[in-house]
C-alpha cells in the first residue's frame, strides 16, 4: 500500500461517455489524485458527474479516455478479475440508500462482503462482529434492517464497506437519508477510518459533511474543479 501523502488513486485525463442515443458525455478530461489516507469531498448539482467519477475511482467503470491508476498500477484496461480482486480487497463502498439485503440480519449483511473477498468462511463472523463493534453495533447484529433505524443501517453498510480493511473508502451521499443526530454520528465514524489511514471519499450536498474533509473538490457539468474554482484537467480540443 502506498505511504501516508503518496498516490493511492489518480485519474489522468479522465473521460467517461454513456452510449447513447444521444450519447452523454458524464466526466470531461478529468485529473485528479487522491493520498493514501487523504479525506476528501466531492461536491457538486445532482447530475454533474459526481457518482460517475467516483465510479471510476472505484473500478466500477471503465473510463472512454484516459487512465485510472490505484496503487501505482494502470487498471484502466486490465482484465475484469484483477479489477475485482482490488474493488473486494481494497476499495469499499457506502451509498445513500444502504443496499442492505432485507431478509438478512445485520452481521449477515457484512459478511456478504467478506465472501467476494474469498474470506474463509470460519473467519467471516468473527471479522463481521469486530465490523459491527468498530461502528457501535455489536449488540443489533442479529437484527433485520427492518428492525434497525436509518442511522444504524447506514453504520450497519459502513461496516460491510470496512470489514476487509480497505485502503480507499468511497461514499454516495452517505448522510442524504438521515438525521442530524446520525448524520453527526456517522461523520464522527468518518474521522476514526481517516485517522486510521483510510483514505476516504465522499460525494456529498452536505456542508456539515464537506467542511469535515481535508481537501474539496466540485464537479460542473462532469468538468472538475479544485475549491479556488481552478479545472482539474484539460479539453484537448479547447486548445
Amino acid at each position: 500500500m502506498s505511504s501516508p501523502g503518496e498516490p493511492l488513486v489518480v485519474l489522468d485525463a479522465v473521460t467517461f461517455r454513456y452510449p447513447g442515443p444521444p450519447p452523454v458525455l458524464a466526466v470531461r478530461w478529468a485529473t485528479l489524485r487522491v493520498s493514501a489516507g487523504e479525506h476528501v469531498a466531492l461536491t457538486g448539482a445532482s447530475g454533474s458527474g459526481k457518482s460517475t467519477l467516483l465510479n471510476l475511482m472505484g473500478l466500477l467503470d471503465r473510463p472512454t479516455a484516459g487512465r485510472v491508476l490505484f496503487d501505482g498500477a494502470d487498471l484502466s484496461a486490465a482484465p475484469e478479475p484483477d479489477r475485482a480482486a482490488v474493488r473486494a480487497c481494497r476499495v469499499g463502498f457506502v451509498f445513500q440508500s444502504f443496499h442492505l439485503l432485507p431478509n438478512r440480519t445485520a452481521a449477515e449483511n457484512v459478511m456478504l462482503g467478506q465472501v467476494y473477498a474469498g474470506v474463509p468462511r470460519a473467519r467471516r463472523i468473527d471479522l463481521a462482529m469486530h465490523a459491527l463493534d468498530r461502528v457501535g453495533l455489536a449488540a443489533r447484529a442479529w437484527a433485520l434492517p427492518s428492525q434497525l433505524s436509518g442511522g444504524e443501517r447506514q453504520r450497519v453498510a459502513v461496516a460491510r464497506a470496512v470489514v476487509n480493511r480497505p485502503w480507499l473508502l468511497l461514499c454516495d451521499e452517505p448522510t442524504g437519508n438521515l438525521d442530524s443526530a446520525a448524520t453527526a454520528q456517522l461523520l464522527g465514524l468518518f474521522d476514526e477510518l481517516h485517522a486510521d489511514g483510510i483514505a476516504v471519499v465522499v460525494v456529498t450536498h452536505n456542508p456539515a459533511v464537506s467542511g469535515r474533509a481535508e481537501r474539496r473538490v466540485s464537479m460542473r457539468d462532469g468538468v472538475l474543479t479544485d475549491a479556488s474554482g481552478g479545472d482539474l484537467g484539460a479539453d484537448p480540443q479547447a486548445s
